[in-house]
């Protein structure tokens, strides 16, 4: 919900009925390819695009909260921001703003091309597989207000130095702020990633100890200590399945050992994996193998 300044534009059509609404250059101060000043909670883009509905806008928008929770959407999923979190939202990403939070901080917009080429590649301005949202520690929020402070009073000072000097130190201000960012974006990743690599490897794990017997994730998810949502994410990216796919994959992978290298009768390797029930065993069985047990069995011997 940004204020008076970042408003404007005229909206244009998309293929897939999504309205993408420009950089209104026309209202920033010296008509320069940027803006930044506080959020407030009566404006939007455009007279056209109630913040609400789902749009696009083809500028850079990085909102820097004083209070929270804020719920948003970016491309389809749903982040929550507190005080002192960041939101970076990139041109052409579908987004919303919700109806029930207070938006309260910073924002900064900016124009594809405000920047050199050189400095787009170093702060990773094109880098949609970074994180939107950010949460940076005490000592990276305080450079980040910082500088985005010190980018802010550039702004609005018009008197002292003449266009193009102004023009010229908004672009470094801006450059030294977004380095700070990107390397908040890049670590976050990074963390997010190894963060991940630990959620899946504790999951995997326990699901060799316990997949004879349980067959749930919610179970898995409550006895390690995460949310539901925070197990798929990990278990995804690790595997690129779901996590009741893992499991699955692992209980039926030991169901053919049994049937392959043991003589036991088929109601009781069901029952040594979970199935009590012959007929519901031979049923998950099918549904994964397209082979009933027996049928199994009897293709390896």
């Amino acid at each position: 919900m940004a204020d008076r300044s970042i408003q404007g534009g005229d909206g244009d059509g998309d293929v897939d009925g999504i309205r993408t609404f420009p950089f209104p250059v026309e209202l920033s101060v010296r008509g320069v390819g940027m803006q930044v000043g506080p959020m407030g909670t009566d404006r939007t883009w455009h007279a056209d695009a109630p913040l609400h509905r789902v749009h696009r806008i083809d500028f850079h928008v990085v909102m820097l909260f004083d209070a929270g929770p804020v719920r948003h959407m970016i491309d389809f999923a749903e982040y929550e921001a507190n005080a002192g979190d960041l939101l970076w939202i990139r041109p052409g990403q579908v987004h919303r703003f919700s109806r029930t939070s207070e938006y309260r901080g910073t924002v900064l917009t900016m124009q594809p091309g405000f920047l050199p080429r050189a400095t787009v590649e170093a702060t990773g301005l094109y880098r949609y597989d970074l994180p939107p949202l950010l949460s940076p520690d005490a000592p990276q929020l305080a450079g980040l207000r910082s500088a985005l402070g010190q980018l802010a009073r550039e702004y609005e000072d018009t008197e002292s130095l003449p266009p193009s000097l102004h023009t010229a130190v908004l672009r470094h201000s801006l450059t030294a702020f977004l380095l700070r960012l990107a390397h908040l974006a890049a670590s976050s990743a990074e963390a997010a990633r190894l963060q991940s690599d630990t959620t899946f490897t504790r999951f995997r794990d326990a699901v060799e100890k316990g997949f004879a017997t349980n067959h749930s994730v919610s179970a898995y998810a409550d006895s390690l200590g995460y949310s539901r949502r925070t197990l798929v994410r990990a278990v995804r990216a690790a595997t690129g399945e779901t996590p009741k796919g893992f499991i699955d994959k692992r209980v039926i992978l030991e169901a053919k050992r049994l049937l392959a290298h043991t003589d036991m009768p088929i109601g009781r390797v069901g029952a040594a994996i979970g199935f009590p029930d012959a007929a519901n065993f031979s049923k998950f069985f099918q549904q994964h193998t397209e082979l009933t047990p027996a049928a199994f069995r009897a293709e390896l011997r």
